[in-house]
């Protein structure tokens, strides 16, 4: 049978994408089906048709699965989270086979991969939010994130992942931007002010930071604001403006404008006390990156005759926490308040044998050099920690990195596809992984995180 636009079937959905479509198969043709979840059957109708798959939607469940959980998300409308309607053990289940197949697909079939490592939190864990601005059809402010394949925001300030304060913010902030008449950013014209309201906190230390992210130079009644949001959460330590012009989808741009308090939180994380700026790379689940970052340790192992090279290092994170037992670390970052971040992070928590430079790691020409010029001569590293972007790292980061001929390579990855990807390229140069244990930093979305250690 093939399939035709608005066809009605009835289906057993037979899996689940790590977007959060629901898997059917009819004669053999895939059909991806929004809101279905695996072990549902229902009639679906066809919205879309293509040379390799279909698209539907459920009209009518015939049963539900009983994989299917209530109360994990009470927003009906929000379909950011891939697996918001699935209960936890399933979840993870999905993670774990999804890095498997992965690999096999990669030919690294010989790779282990391990037990997923569960978060100690599902809900409430995420320590950084970045909140879409939108007018409604009502002309109210949507203040939540983008609905899948789009740039229509739907209705998500409390999101159940982020803590209680972040939606307490926004609605205080919505309450602002209503009183003042506040204008949107409008994609098309390039026109309208507010961009996105961007959340940060501090695990442990409860700190708060708010940047509005704006297309312009100024906030309008900004002192008020100011006044009133500093009266009500005590927990903001500082509240920043962050001026974003280009017409982009990036959501930072280059200039801050400190209107409250200081521009950082202090948090700690695997015994390390952080600062952390706006910009700054931080893991966003606090408790679950505790287990990653002892597991990197322990696959790194250092001893006081090595030298740990830290790539993408971010504020230091991972470099310092491994510090104690290494002879040196040295950290490179892209971001040069980062890089002023994890200088005074070493210092803060008396660690003497770290330091951090600026540097672009897709640069492998010039990439030590700042550091080499410190030191007087060239570096050798033992140890190499990389904890690149969901683009992975490149070919040429790769090859150099073997031509230093360290002991071990500690990768981190937040993307199972690229962290494949790079392991191929590294055993093209003689590193090989035996087993990759993937981590759940991000419970109800799609998102896993990996680490494995590379020697030759």
């Amino acid at each position: 049978m093939k399939l035709k636009k608005n066809d009605v079937i009835t289906s057993e959905i037979i899996d689940i994408t790590n977007l959060g479509f629901g898997v059917a198969k009819v004669d053999g043709a895939v059909v991806f089906v929004s809101g279905a979840v695996t072990g549902d059957v229902a009639r679906i109708r066809i919205i879309k048709v293509g040379s390799s798959y279909s698209v539907g939607r459920v009209e009518e469940f015939i049963s539900l699965s009983d994989k299917r959980t209530e109360g994990r998300c009470h927003n009906a409308k929000c379909h950011s989270c891939a697996y918001k309607c699935l209960g936890y053990s399933y979840e993870k289940e999905l993670k774990e086979e999804a890095v498997r197949q992965i690999f096999k697909k990669s030919g690294l079939s010989e790779v282990k991969i391990a037990s997923l490592v569960g978060s100690p939190t599902e809900r409430e864990y995420r320590n950084k939010a970045q909140f879409p601005i939108a007018r409604g059809k009502d002309g109210g402010y949507v203040i939540g994130f983008y609905a899948p394949k789009s740039h229509r925001v739907t209705e998500a300030a409390d999101c159940p992942l982020a803590p209680e304060i972040f939606g307490e913010i926004c609605e205080a902030l919505r309450g602002f931007f209503a009183k003042y008449g506040l204008s949107v950013y409008d994609e098309l014209s390039g026109e309208g002010l507010l961009r996105h309201i961007y959340l940060r906190r501090g695990e442990i230390s409860g700190e708060v930071l708010l940047t509005l992210v704006i297309n312009g130079s100024s906030l309008p009644h900004s002192d008020e604001i100011v006044a009133s949001l500093c009266e009500r959460f005590p927990e903001l330590v500082g509240i920043l403006l962050n001026i974003n012009t280009a017409n982009t989808n990036i959501i930072l741009g280059e200039e801050f404008v400190t209107l409250y308090g200081r521009d950082y939180i202090f948090d700690t994380l695997g015994g390390v006390a952080l600062k952390i700026t706006a910009p700054s790379f931080y893991q966003v689940n606090h408790d679950a990156a505790e287990l990653l970052y002892a597991k990197a340790k322990e696959l790194a192992a250092p001893t006081k005759e090595d030298l740990l090279l830290d790539l993408y290092c971010g504020a230091g994170s991972i470099g310092l926490s491994m510090a104690d037992e290494a002879g040196e670390v040295i950290g490179i970052e892209i971001v040069e308040s980062a890089v002023e971040c994890a200088t005074f992070n070493a210092e803060i928590n008396h660690i003497f044998n770290a330091s951090f430079y600026a540097g672009d790691a897709s640069d492998t020409k010039k990439i030590l050099e700042p550091a080499e010029l410190a030191r007087g001569g060239k570096i050798k590293p033992d140890i190499v920690i990389l904890d690149p972007p969901r683009a992975g790292t490149t070919a040429e980061l790769i090859e150099h990195i073997a031509s230093l001929a360290p002991r071990k390579v500690v990768y981190i990855s937040c993307n199972p596809a690229t962290l494949a990807r790079d392991m191929v390229l590294f055993k093209n140069h003689g590193y090989v992984g035996e087993i990759v244990t993937p981590f759940d930093l991000f419970p109800m979305t799609g998102h896993v995180e990996s680490v494995v250690c590379l020697t030759r």
